[in-house]
């Protein structure tokens, strides 16, 4: 639908407060456009928040979500509107109106100060859903310790008042006179031009299942309940007990796809994409948690560890932690008389019958859209597919069937962290294309608070904040001792311990202190600085202090995460590192910024789909790019595939993006084109590029990497040496042009697994298992008669591809699972092929004589070290390239204003190739829409007076700041380059180079303070 720039509106509207509308909001938010979140809980956070920690990096999720929400409530452009629903939307993409029903709270917001004194007086106890039903909370209540906004809410439904007309104790004991009873609904309307709807999903419930007696036994409980047993903050403190008597289990058992995959107890007949990955988290987290030797095994169908690293944690966690896996299929759990136990019976997958006692068992419940979210669909007229999520197109993944409206997250279908923020992002680049006429129009803009006079910073006054973390440090280390050791060290003036320094209170609480006793330096003893030194920063910035009179001792990861077992050692190293981060930020000055120009441009690396998504993306917000790309012809391997696993054909879709690409008048491509120097940083970079024989240089202000991957040429399973021996991608082809080895086979047979899951190659390449049952299904469909084989180890397709699985087994399509250690035989005997397979349900070899064989083979990288180094950006051990954060920061890079997209991340489809490239415009899009680059702060400068001139530090600076003064026979920095990594001043012999906030005084104050123990 076309729009005129007369009737849009500069703002948008997010249905739903999980970390993928979080993200969606802050992308929108900080591109220059307002943000309503419509939130219809009391607090945004969403399941995320309910989680103990993620996979694979075993992160808290809770300290990484919890800058993101802090981030999110107190940013300009951003209203958070709780217990909100929506009941209508009029109107067109760009110009919606919006009409919405917002419950009472009964508390007033601008006046609660969330002392807990309202809930701490209420008389009437309830079960805290928050927790599942595991634990009770007050009828005033808060919804977690960490929620953002942090404002307790009354519950009409079970407050004695709304009950029987007395009572109202808490409006007696509230010390801001927050409490109204006479709060009422309010009904009223906001015009908005989009709308992203992220509501996230709703647990399986597995009560109507006879099989697991979930209703009936205690310990049989839900994943989610069992996060929640887990967390810090859930019913039992973190402490790993079981329901019925509170006791530490020895025996636990997981079961997976309970909900998931079934389509005879339940109409869910998709995968649920993340059971197996937090199963596998909560086995290997409940080790670390029990103070005894654990049991824990899985017993699963298919091991779907196809993410990230994922095959990886797989791996640790059968060969490091001794989790068990067992295939199988559960035929009944009872429960042990007299004990609570639980008797587990099940089929082991060569047949045979066998029972286990556990103390507990976890159902690995799905994920399914809930009720509310289907009405709300149905409220705003999009479509839904037959997975009872929003339909969208494969090559639209984000945009639904209404115009102006996108979603993102677990409403699009069943998704990891991961992929719900790259949608999120991917959905914010979709609005803002759709908006940016009106770019800026709707915010508030504004600067950081005035910072206090710096003569009254010479001598310091230092507050500490000790973090309990829960039970990620508390559990270890005696923070109240830390607190009180904090009293006796130089210069400190206040202490203070929290649950979690991180949440939104404490924040508050820490300016407050900064601004009631002066402190004008503080020190944080709490996690990494990697996800929250920002935070912290920003925090101190709004009480007047300059962000860099800050220091954070990390005493989780470095401390109690690692001495978990001598906590009395633990204590007195977290000691130990609260006095030397005191030492160093007694002697910390502030630090200054410069503010330097952008330009305005991108640049994209890869005339691939995704690079052609970004690219169109990124100028569709109205940014010049430029489109790079070495062969002759944009397209990269799209041109070789057949279709979408949805059936939909690439080529069509595939010819519509490159003539919008080379047609767009924002978007300039160079083909036949190669990067040889990347000089200059965020904002303002400079690209030589050689085009046929002559060289361009671009200046850009970000840069999308989105250069795609290669196939695995394989050495094993005779590939080369026959003519009826393919790749998928080779298949597709043939299948394509209607090969008559193809197209007249009577037997086909496609091995999996090819070059991936290997000690060189430890990890899935995702779209093997979806590629090859495509390619057997056309098989079966030219010709029906043909017999065709699918050997495999583990059948991975996720979310909705399941169907396709469901699809080609019911055509007929044969499937024998595999061990690594009795992979297939594959013999040639002229032209004719031999397979031998041995098939672990009839224990004995199968041979198959196949017409054609069709290898799945891994995906790759290559040659991709150079452009790594040019954009100092690191790859992992796989030749994949690293993100800042596998989670939360999934398209961006550690160095600011460089992204990634597609194959050259990861392995994945083209659906998650469009979504991450448009979530890596959106990301980069952050950045274009600013009106400076801050540098400086943390950065080397070199004392000329001690420089010999030897061009150590400019030999080793991976970011090219250093140059060499002739004239002088001295070295300078160029601290707009410099990204205070501090290399330089470690190479330096004669320490003429110093890195502001990590002066030598300072760290040798430091090493002092760590030896004087």
């Amino acid at each position: 639908m076309s729009v005129t720039s007369r009737n849009l509106v500069g703002s948008a509207m997010i249905v739903g407060g999980g970390i993928a509308g979080v993200q969606a909001a802050l992308d929108l938010a900080d591109t220059g456009y307002f943000v309503y979140m419509v939130e219809n809980s009391e607090a945004i956070g969403g399941v995320m928040s309910a989680l103990d920690k993620t996979f694979p990096t075993n992160d808290c999720s809770m300290c990484i979500l919890s800058p993101k929400l802090v981030e999110c409530g107190r940013h300009p452009n951003i209203e958070i509107l709780t217990l909100t629903d929506i009941l209508e939307v009029e109107g067109e993409a760009g110009n919606f109106n919006v009409k919405l029903h917002q419950r009472p709270r009964f508390i007033d917001m601008t006046k609660c100060i969330a002392c807990s004194a309202c809930a701490e007086k209420c008389p009437r106890k309830v079960p805290d859903e928050y927790n599942l039903g595991l634990s009770k909370r007050k009828a005033a209540y808060v919804k977690y310790p960490q929620a953002v906004p942090l404002k307790y809410a009354i519950d009409k439904d079970h407050c004695i008042y709304f009950e029987k007309g007395k009572c109202r104790a808490c409006e007696k004991i509230c010390p801001a006179g927050a409490v109204n009873f006479d709060d009422k609904d309010m009904f009223f309307t906001l015009n908005v031009g989009s709308i992203i709807l992220a509501p996230g999903f709703k647990p399986f419930d597995p009560k109507i299942f006879d099989t697991y007696n979930y209703a009936h036994f205690p310990n049989v409980i839900t994943a989610m309940e069992f996060e929640r047993i887990l967390s810090p903050s859930g019913p039992s403190g973190g402490d790993l007990v079981r329901p019925s008597d509170k006791s530490a289990p020895r025996r636990i058992a997981w079961l997976q796809c309970v909900g998931s995959r079934d389509i005879n107890r339940c109409d869910n007949s998709y995968c649920s994409a993340v059971c197996c990955m937090y199963a596998i988290k909560e086995a290997v987290i409940a080790k670390e948690h029990s103070h005894h030797p654990l049991d824990a095994a899985i017993f699963f169908m298919d091991m779907r560890t196809s993410g990230k690293d994922f095959e990886k944690y797989y791996d640790r966690a059968r060969e490091e932690h001794g989790v068990r896996f067992i295939r199988s299929r559960v035929h009944s759990i009872e429960e042990v008389h007299g004990s609570k136990n639980l008797m587990l019976r099940f089929t082991e997958d060569n047949g045979s019958l066998r029972e286990e006692e556990y103390d507990l068992i976890v159902l690995s419940v799905g994920l399914e859209t809930s009720p509310e979210v289907m009405e709300l669909a149905e409220r705003l007229g999009i479509e839904i597919n037959n997975g009872r999520f929003a339909a969208t197109s494969p090559f639209s993944p984000v945009t639904t069937s209404r115009p102006g409206i996108f979603v993102c997250g677990a409403f699009q279908g069943p998704k990891d962290i991961p992929q719900s923020v790259m949608e999120a992002s991917a959905a914010a680049a979709e609005t803002s294309a759709l908006l940016s006429a009106v770019r800026g129009t709707a915010i508030t803009k504004t600067e950081p608070p005035e910072e206090v006079d710096r003569s009254e910073i010479v001598s310091p006054r230092i507050g500490v904040f000790v973090c309990q973390c829960g039970i990620n440090i508390g559990s270890v280390v005696d923070v109240p001792a830390v607190k009180e050791y904090a009293k006796t060290l130089p210069h400190v003036v206040y202490m203070d311990e929290n649950l979690f320094t991180c949440s939104q209170d404490t924040q508050d609480r820490m300016k407050e202190a900064i601004r009631e006793n002066k402190l004008n330096r503080i020190v944080v003893a709490s996690c990494s600085p990697r996800t929250h030194e920002p935070l912290f920063q920003q925090t101190i910035q709004e009480a007047g202090l300059n962000k860099y009179l800050f220091e954070l001792a990390n005493i989780r990861d470095q401390d109690s995460w690692v001495h978990r077992d001598f906590p009395e050692a633990a204590t007195e190293k977290a000691k130990d590192l609260v006095r030397m981060a005191v030492a160093k930020v007694s002697l910390q000055q502030p630090l200054d910024e410069v503010r330097l120009p952008i330009n305005k441009s991108g640049l994209v690396i890869g005339g691939g789909v995704a690079g052609m998504e970004a690219a169109l993306a990124l100028a569709g917000q109205g940014y010049p790019v430029t489109l790079v790309e070495k062969n002759a012809e944009l397209g990269g391997h799209a041109r070789k595939l057949l279709s979408a696993w949805t059936g939909e054909p690439i080529a069509p879709y595939l010819e519509e993006l490159i003539q919008s690409v080379q047609n767009h008048p924002q978007i300039s491509v160079r083909t036949k084109a190669t990067l040889k120097e990347v000089t200059g940083f965020v904002g303002n970079f400079n690209t030589t590029l050689e085009v046929g024989d002559r060289a361009e240089t671009v200046q850009h202000g970000v840069a999308i990497i989105a250069v795609g991957a290669h196939s695995y040429q394989p050495t094993e399973y005779g590939y080369g040496k026959s003519d009826r021996i393919f790749l998928n991608l080779d298949m597709d082809r043939a299948i394509r042009e209607r090969h008559e080895s193809v197209v007249n086979a009577r037997s086909a047979v496609f091995i999996q697994c090819v070059g991936s899951r290997e000690p060189e190659r430890p990890y899935c390449s995702r779209v093997c298992c979806s590629h090859s049952i495509e390619n057997a299904i056309r098989i079966k469909e030219l010709n029906p008669g043909a017999d065709v084989y699918i050997l495999y180890r583990d059948i991975r397709t996720y979310g909705l591809r399941e169907n396709i699985y469901k699809e080609a087994r019911k055509k007929g399509i044969l499937f024998i699972r595999f061990d690594p250690e009795r992979k297939p035989q594959v013999e040639l005997a002229g032209n004719q092929l031999k397979i031998t397979v041995f098939d672990p349900i009839l224990q004995k070899d199968i041979v198959l004589k196949p017409d054609v064989l069709t290898l799945a083979s891994a995906i790759v990288t290559r040659e991709v070290e150079p452009l790594a180094k040019m954009f100092k950006v690191p790859l992992n051990p796989e030749g994949f390239f690293l993100e800042a954060h596998m989670k939360l920061r999934p398209v961006d890079f550690a160095t600011e204003g460089v992204y990634v997209a597609g194959l050259a991340h990861w392995p994945k489809p083209t659906e998650e190739c469009i979504a991450q490239a448009k979530a890596a415009a959106s990301r980069a899009s952050t950045v274009l829409a600013r009106d400076f680059i801050a540098a400086g702060g943390v950065v080397a400068l070199i004392q000329k007076d001690k420089c010999i001139g030897c061009r150590a530090c400019m030999e080793c600076c991976p970011f090219g700041a250093i140059s060499y003064l002739e004239q002088e026979a001295k070295c300078e920095v160029n601290q707009a380059l410099c990204k205070g990594c501090g290399t330089c001043a470690a190479t330096c012999p004669s320490e003429a180079v110093s890195l502001l906030g990590f002066s030598h005084l300072q760290l040798y104050r430091q090493i002092d303070e760590a030896l004087c123990a």
